[in-house]
């Protein structure tokens, strides 16, 4: 079995998730069930059916969530030895060649990512080009627009 890398936080986010499923969403749609079957005839009951393919989509849910956590390597950035190099966890500071702007990401499991609070998946285009670069060093990043040259400012492991 392939092991994911998630942070502490996004195992976190997970296993949350997972319990809520589990504790509320998963009775709410078998409550829901229930009272579709009471209405009487199920093979024109448009209720009954959403409410299955509700489970259907919990039920799912709950089997994707406890297998990415059983494969789940978590890494705490705040542990991480890496001697400067950009990896997993870590936290970067880029500024683009081109336009001079300024943005800062950590990197993060692919469940984890929102680019809107800095968080990009490990699997992204720009998270590949800086894996194992170091201050100064410029990542080469194909973006939609065409390449795009950052250099990294600054890595920190939080």
């Amino acid at each position: 079995m392939q092991t994911i890398p998630l942070t502490q936080r996004g195992a976190a986010k997970l296993k949350d998730e997972l319990h809520r499923l589990k504790t509320v969403e998963r009775h709410a749609v078998i409550q829901a069930i229930a009272e579709a079957r009471a209405q009487g005839d199920l093979s024109e009951n448009a209720e009954y059916e959403a409410a299955k393919d509700k489970q259907g989509f919990i039920e799912g849910r709950i089997l994707d969530i406890e297998s990415k956590l059983a494969a789940a390597k978590i890494i705490d950035p705040s542990t991480l030895n890496a001697e400067g190099k950009v990896v997993f966890g870590s936290t970067v500071a880029l500024e683009d060649e081109t336009s001079g702007a300024a943005v800062t990401y950590q990197i993060v499991g692919d469940d984890e990512a929102d680019l809107k609070l800095g968080l990009i998946s490990i699997s992204s285009p720009i998270a590949r080009a800086l894996i194992g670069r170091e201050v100064g060093d410029i990542a080469v990043v194909q973006a939609p627009g065409g390449l795009k040259n950052y250099e990294v400012m600054a890595v920190r492991y939080e």
